[in-house]
């Protein structure tokens, strides 16, 4: 199986993906950061898999599945601190 696939595929993922979703939770309402958030967790998982796959390591696929559990728990303290109130 060909790598040049899955490191094209995090290439486009981190080009494509990151900037945007930084850009989202970086401003805007609570709301917005808040996806912004998820969506910066869930595009980083991607694309560690993505290259994990890419590179052939399938021992590296450990550091995706801290970041879905730590990024998980990122967003219960992000909506826990902000409550009700909205900027």
């Amino acid at each position: 199986m060909s790598t040049a696939p899955w490191l094209l595929a995090s290439g486009v993922l981190l080009a494509g993906g990151i900037g945007p979703a930084v850009l989202l939770s970086s401003r805007g309402t609570s709301a917005h950061r808040l996806v912004g958030l998820q969506l910066v967790g869930s595009l980083s998982v991607v694309v560690l898999v993505t290259l994990s796959l890419g590179l052939g390591r399938p021992d590296y696929l450990i550091v995706p599945l801290v970041l879905v559990l730590l990024s998980f728990a990122g967003t219960l303290v992000f909506t826990r601190l902000l409550g009700v109130r909205d900027d």
